[in-house]
């Protein structure tokens, strides 16, 4: 969020008083699902409570979002429910019986070119994981609707020549364009409602539920009042002109997203930027090792300004970047205390 804000203030100072920035919460699929569950809570409440944590920070971290938007707001899944029968209109979705490694923790499929074998380092238990995120996989096999991606291999590979700034990262680019070009495979999205029952279900079907990142990507289009009357959407702030996304999400973003926008004649985002992932002692924060910061207090401790400042200098957007209370106050002498 806090990247996002330092680029919408620096429009604004440019003179740019359209700049809008929106953020929220995804808060649909599995993965909320079982957490509820676990935590003994209703799904909605268990989401309130979430977001209400997100809303919080955003304040106490003085970001300046224009917009706030849930995937669970009833504008939301209007729209995904209109963008569902528009692309079923248009013959881009069928059913057929998928079968594939699952990982409930990405909410995703992956082929077997995708997958490897490991050892969990805790138990040494033998197990499949993604080679992408390193999460842990399954074999999954059930019967759901499909959109039909691999029809937009030839537009998807025009597009990243015609636009190579659309990721805002070489590397990234250079992986997406060989995921595409290798192994571009009609996506499943939907998923049986005896598995997920949180989320949207598939219009007129019942049984089925709209897949997670189906769902939650039609926020962005959300907020700029889709759907819209055709030829207007400029007017309404679609395309983005730039949407700022975690590396480990940049297929959903810079793959599908573009695909299902293209299906319906709609102009993807200008640019995606793309960051690392901030670590601890050099490993992935997790919260089931410990290792992991509380931003409320370290902003409590250290001040937002300087919170904000280290992120924003520090912020991870080649390779991840490490955090250390150390190096905060380092900067802080250095640059602030002493540079101003």
């Amino acid at each position: 969020m806090v990247l996002g804000d330092v680029i919408k203030r620096w429009q604004l100072l440019k003179g740019n008083s359209n700049a809008i920035f929106l953020t929220g919460t995804d808060e649909h699929g599995i993965k909320i699902q079982q957490a509820a569950q676990e935590a003994g809570m209703d799904t909605q409440a268990f989401c309130d409570m979430n977001c209400k944590t997100f809303q919080d920070l955003a304040r106490v971290a003085n970001i300046s979002n224009d917009h706030f938007i849930r995937t669970t707001d009833e504008a939301h899944k209007d729209a995904v429910r209109y963008f569902w029968e528009s692309l079923q209109h248009r013959g881009y979705i069928y059913t057929k019986k998928h079968e594939g490694w699952y990982s409930v923790s990405d909410e995703a499929f992956y082929p077997q070119s995708q997958v490897e074998p490991s050892l969990d380092p805790a138990t040494g238990r033998k197990r499949m994981i993604s080679t992408e995120t390193g999460k842990e996989v399954e074999w999954s096999s059930e019967t759901n609707y499909h959109f039909r991606l691999s029809a937009f291999k030839d537009r998807l590979l025009e597009f990243y020549e015609q636009n190579p700034k659309f990721i805002l990262s070489k590397n990234h680019m250079r992986n997406l364009v060989k995921t595409v070009d290798d192994d571009l495979q009609d996506l499943s999205i939907s998923r049986p409602v005896e598995r997920l029952t949180w989320g949207v279900r598939v219009p007129g079907d019942d049984s089925q539920t709209i897949y997670v990142w189906l769902d939650a990507l039609i926020n962005y289009l959300t907020k700029a009042g889709y759907p819209f009357t055709p030829g207007k959407e400029s007017e309404l702030g679609w395309p983005a002109d730039l949407q700022i996304v975690g590396k480990d999400i940049v297929r959903f973003h810079c793959i599908y997203w573009p695909a299902f926008l293209m299906a319906l004649d709609l102009p993807p985002p200008r640019h995606v930027l793309v960051h690392g992932h901030w670590t601890m002692n050099r490993a992935k924060m997790s919260k089931s090792t410990g290792n992991v910061v509380n931003p409320f207090f370290a902003i409590d401790r250290f001040s937002v300004d300087v919170m904000r400042f280290f992120l924003s200098l520090r912020g991870p957007l080649s390779d991840d970047s490490n955090y250390e209370n150390g190096n905060i106050v380092n900067d802080y002498k250095k640059y602030l205390q002493y540079g101003i």
